[in-house]
Order: structure tokens, then sequence, then C-alpha cells
């Protein structure tokens, strides 16, 4: 039997996404190690990353760097009312966008590798899936590390990392390290088809604990 997914609000109404659009590249502009990307994530790779999720039978999901909130957009109707959710955002011009149409859910203007302390503020124990928009092919070796040492002990047995990285990535000295690191993390890294209408091209990256 289906959970019912009614409890969770659905987003309020968004500034265009030519507007998106322009506070993205500004923030890319001016800060690109930390954001990684000169657009916000396509919804087609957005619905490529909650392929196969069971959300009914999922109780606690966050998301880290959701940006202007456009993976936000898929998870949040699919969550049953039994799941608490949370997202992490650094950045505070992303976190204030994102609120714009989730001024009722949870959003932590703080650093992904802090989600031990934001899950016990939570009341939460371990993750069943934690989606994640880090730019990783971005950050130095020991802010990767940081973040997924803080991530792996709060995902369940079988819980889930989900990612995503862009096919430039995979010839970046960063890029390379980070598909070289997971595999020291997880037990189980999946790969999907490449989806080349995004900005840039990109693909999902699942990682099972």
């Amino acid at each position: 039997m289906s959970t019912s997914h009614a409890t969770h609000p659905v987003a309020k109404k968004r500034a265009s996404n030519s507007q998106y659009g322009v506070k993205f590249l500004k923030e890319f502009l001016t800060q690109p190690t930390k954001v990684g990307a000169v657009a916000p994530t396509s919804a087609r790779l957005c619905r490529k990353m909650i392929d196969g999720i069971d959300f009914d039978s999922a109780r606690a999901i966050a998301e880290y760097g959701p940006g202007t909130g456009v993976l936000t957009d898929q998870i949040v109707p699919r969550l049953s009312k039994r799941c608490t959710f949370f997202a992490v955002e650094l950045n505070p011009e992303f976190a204030k966008l994102w609120r714009e149409p989730y001024p009722s859910l949870k959003m932590y203007t703080d650093s992904a590798a802090n989600i031990a302390e934001l899950c016990r503020k939570e009341g939460v124990q371990q993750l069943d899936v934690v989606f994640s928009g880090l730019p990783w092919a971005s950050f130095p070796e020991e802010l990767q590390r940081e973040i997924l040492d803080a991530t792996l002990p709060m995902l369940k047995p079988g819980g889930k990392l989900i990612t995503f990285a862009y096919q430039v990535g995979r010839f970046t000295p960063a890029g390379r390290r980070f598909a070289k690191l997971i595999r020291s993390y997880f037990s189980k890294i999946e790969h999907s088809e490449m989806v080349w209408r995004n900005i840039p091209p990109g693909f999902v990256i699942r990682c099972t604990k």
C-alpha cells in the first residue's frame, strides 16, 4: 500500500527560470570553487537522481547543496508523511532563494561536514538517503574526505548517497580523485547514462553503503 504524500508542502510560486539562471551565474563567477556550475541542474537530471528511490519506506532524507531548489521540487512531492526531510546549503544567497518556495521546510545554512550535528537537531539517528548537489570535482581532497567521513556514519546500512558529476569532470584531477575516493567509502557504485540536456552534460552516481 502506498503511503500518503500529502503532508509535505507544495512549492510556492518561484521566480522565473531566467532570474534563477542569472543569480546562479553570478554566484559561479564570484565563487567558482563553491558553486561548480554555470547553471542550475536540469529537471531531466534531477528526475534521473530520484529514479529507483523508495520514498514510501524512507524515514529520513537530507539534501546537500540544493542551490535554487530544482532537485527539491522533485523530492518533496514524493516524501511520505513519516519522513523527516531537511536541506543543507552553505551559500546564504542560495539558501535565501530556496526558502522562498519552501518557507516551512527546514534549511540549515551550514556545511554538509556537520551532518551529524544537524541530524541530532532533527532527532534523526540515521539517514535513508542523502541527495547531493555539491560540486565534488571543485573541492580539494581534504574537503571531499571531510564530507564523506561525516556522511557515511549517518547513512543506515543500505542507505544511499545520490549525487551527480559532469562529463568534463572525468578529465579533471579533482573529478578523477573523487571517482576513485568514493569507491573506498561505498560497497556499490552505479552510474546512470549521460544526460546531455544539462549544462554541462552530466550523469548520476548512486552510492550504496
